[in-house]
């Protein structure tokens, strides 16, 4: 199911980019060691946004996956396993403010739920808009549908959904970002906090460095529930 919704997403952005007005970028970090140890890691992301006057659709694609070698052997265990996507759509009401529909579906192997898909409405505020500066503030209610790790059971909830969205360009090869995610409900409460800087090489090319912190406060026994990914990628924009 996980692969088939991430080959539709695919599809659906490369018919996206070929309508005027829509741009994207495209993300990829690899790590491979052999010898006294043996690891692989592959994170890779996908993001496209069209906007004119009165909208501003985005659509969001990520996965993550690692192996780890086994203390004193040679097999390798697999130790993330992550497929995300997400969507948006925003209908703007005046320069600084919107309202926005919003729906994300996530499949993770070593988090509480086995999958999980939000979907919500809610209103969204630019405290800051300008040129090298954009800061937005987003919240609103939604509902959250999800399969526990620990019971196997399918269940449903009603939450509500923040978002902070921090960029800043501190000149026309540097810039930072910073989006905090929050979805609260009455079972669980999951937050994702993504923090980058990126360093362009030229109009297309960019190399990024991301720190990610996730967050559950309800887990399965035996799961930590804060995780943290650091990734260095190679960044293509079209």
């Amino acid at each position: 199911m996980r692969n088939t919704l991430f080959l539709m997403l695919l599809a659906a952005s490369g018919a996206a980019v070929a309508e005027d007005g829509w741009k994207g970028a495209g993300e990829l970090g690899l790590a491979l060691t052999r010898g006294n140890s043996e690891t692989e890691s592959l994170n890779a992301k996908l993001g496209l946004s069209f906007e004119d006057a009165a909208w501003k659709h985005d659509i969001g694609a990520s996965v993550l996956r690692q192996k780890g070698e086994l203390a004193g052997t040679d097999e390798l265990q697999l130790t993330a396993n992550r497929y995300e996507l997400s969507g948006s759509s925003a209908r703007k009401l005046s320069e600084r403010s919107y309202l926005i529909g919003s729906l994300r579906h996530e499949n993770d192997d070593f988090a509480p739920f086995e999958h999980q898909t939000i979907a919500s409405l809610g209103a969204g505020w630019y405290a800051i808009k300008s040129e090298n500066t954009e800061w937005l503030f987003e919240g609103g209610p939604g509902y959250r549908r999800f399969k526990e790790v620990a019971t196997g059971e399918s269940d449903g909830e009603a939450i509500f959904r923040g978002r902070m969205a921090f960029k800043h360009a501190f000149n026309e090869q540097t810039s930072i970002e910073n989006t905090l995610l929050v979805e609260t409900g009455p079972d669980n409460t999951f937050a994702q906090n993504d923090s980058s800087l990126a360093v362009k090489m030229n109009s297309r090319l960019a190399l990024k460095a991301g720190l990610q912190f996730r967050h559950n406060t309800d887990v399965a026994p035996g799961l930590e529930r804060t995780d943290s990914l650091f990734t260095t990628n190679l960044v293509y924009s079209f």
